[in-house]
């Protein structure tokens, strides 16, 4: 599950691959991006297949004609977006990709994995650490007026002033936090009330599955999206958790493989489309899209992926939608001259290289507009594992750190606890944590100034962040007397916490 956890992004510039990409067009009053109808039969069971993206013009004959280039091409569209020129596709032909660069209209193309598509099926995954019946009942019978029974652990929404925001306001169920990640279990009891199942759904494969249950976890084992939804809007009942906005609405858009629990580019591209069509105002994004943790411009296969992702979250930003993701936990500075890829492709293979960060990107997390959430402990110091860089990072938030100990909880848990499927409880850290912690605040500024747009409710995020500014000696959080990170830039800005840590309690009294 190392994808779930390894997060990064470009900085102030567009890259030029990245701006091309940009100007798709979107045709004034158009209300909807839903994909089409499957244009062809799947090819034949028996040849291993690769998924594509296809990125094209916009208008209709470009569409129909290179629907056609598919099927010429010994392919299958499973599904099409022709509000943002995107097409997904099924091939065994081991030139598709080269063929369909070739035919007019048609931007870029490429594969979206390095090994061939299978079917469903289960694999053993590990746990994190869960909280005991013994120890609930420990917490509970400590817990203060007013609290929720286990909020005495956790320390992070003190951090960012949330329990005294949450007495403000709580958030308005007019606001929809959308949780793209493994499937979210709705029917946790700290969870049942807040759930938005009519902006649910699974969009495994690249096409939405608003049937019943569709975006709920494929097993127990799969618990990312739920503690990550918890983080965001556990409701404030008496009952468990608390979330940072416990008054708003949280869905879940299910991406992850059930197999692998990869994040494919074509399930990623239908949740922003799908989150963008349905209403929801913030997207959390705690993963990164797979096979590769960086897409480099110069691959075609590479730059396919890029360019069709970030059509799919410029179109949520132009319906409303303001998308965060989670900065990753390689401890790598995104702003150095160079980083050691040597994850990917994480389907296949790896193979290591070196990369350029101005010029391979990890998506969604680098994409503009998104913005990019490191992860710090207890101590409100970056966590030993957060990515950074200067004028890369936009803002920070908890995300937990086992080497900051917390002198005020029961527990002295550094990390997170949040839900699990199964009505149960557990601790995680990781900047996949800290991300849903900067949605909720981005949720509560959208409750309290509902017409303010994606810039702008990141601009007040940013504005209302307080920076604790460069560490005054040097970062070796391990202490064995080797500098682990270098944080660059002042008290308003650096590459540690971007502007500064999230606050929850300036986001409801400004």
């Amino acid at each position: 599950m190392a994808h779930l956890r390894s997060r990064r992004r470009i900085a102030l510039s567009v890259p030029l691959g990245i701006a091309l990409a940009a100007s798709v067009g979107f045709a004034p009053g158009v209300a909807t991006a839903a994909p089409d109808a499957p244009a062809s039969a799947s090819a034949k069971a028996e040849a291993p297949k690769l998924a594509y993206v296809v990125n094209t013009r916009t208008d209709s004959k470009t569409i129909a004609y290179v629907k056609k280039a598919i099927a010429r091409a010994d392919g299958s569209v499973v599904v099409a977006y022709p509000k943002i020129g995107v097409i997904v596709a099924h091939s065994a032909n081991p030139d598709f990709g080269k063929q369909l660069r070739k035919v007019k209209g048609v931007q870029s193309a490429g594969a979206t994995r390095t090994s061939p598509l299978t079917a469903a099926g289960t694999t053993e995954e590990g746990a994190p650490t869960l909280l005991s019946k013994a120890d609930a009942k420990s917490l509970k019978a400590q817990a203060a007026a007013g609290a929720e029974p286990l909020e005495a652990d956790q320390w992070d929404l003190r951090a960012i002033g949330a329990d005294k925001a949450a007495k403000i306001n709580p958030g308005s169920k007019k606001v929809t936090v959308g949780v793209i990640d493994t499937g979210v279990d709705d029917t946790h009891q700290d969870l049942a009330a807040n759930f938005s199942a009519s902006q649910s759904a699974s969009c495994v494969g690249g096409k939405a599955d608003t049937s019943p249950g569709a975006w709920r976890p494929e097993k127990p084992d799969h618990y990312h999206g739920t503690h990550v939804a918890g983080e965001i809007a556990a409701a404030r009942d008496g009952v468990g958790v608390a979330g940072v906005a416990p008054g708003v609405k949280v869905a879940g858009i299910k991406v992850a493989d059930p197999v692998s629990e990869l994040f494919y580019p074509e399930s990623v591209v239908c949740a922003f489309v799908f989150a963008a069509d349905k209403g929801i105002e913030i997207t959390n994004n705690s993963y990164y899209v797979d096979p590769w943790l960086y897409n480099c411009m110069d691959d075609p296969d590479q730059r396919a992926i890029v360019d069709a992702v970030n059509r799919a979250q410029l179109y949520a930003q132009k319906k409303g939608t303001l998308n965060l993701a989670s900065a990753g936990n390689s401890n790598h500075d995104l702003a150095a001259d160079e980083i050691l890829d040597d994850s990917s492709p994480d389907d296949s293979t790896p193979v290591p290289r070196t990369i350029d960060p101005s010029e391979c990107f990890d998506i969604p997390t680098q994409l503009p507009g998104v913005v990019t959430v490191s992860a710090t402990g207890v101590q409100n110091l970056k966590s030993y594992y957060s990515t950074y860089g200067q004028g890369v990072i936009d803002v920070a938030a908890p995300g937990g750190d086992a080497r900051q100990i917390p002198a005020d909880t029961p527990s002295k848990n550094g990390r997170i606890l949040s839900t699990m499927p199964g009505n149960q409880y557990g601790w995680l850290q990781g900047t996949s944590m800290a991300s849903p912690h900067a949605a909720g605040v981005a949720a509560l500024l959208k409750s309290t100034h509902p017409k303010a747009s994606p810039a702008e409710i990141q601009r007040l995020l940013k504005k209302q962040a307080d920076n604790p500014g460069c560490p005054t000696t040097p970062y070796d959080p391990d202490g064995d007397g080797k500098v682990d990170a270098v944080c660059e830039g002042g008290k308003n800005k650096n590459g540690f916490y971007g502007s500064g840590i999230v606050d929850a309690l300036d986001a409801v009294k400004k």
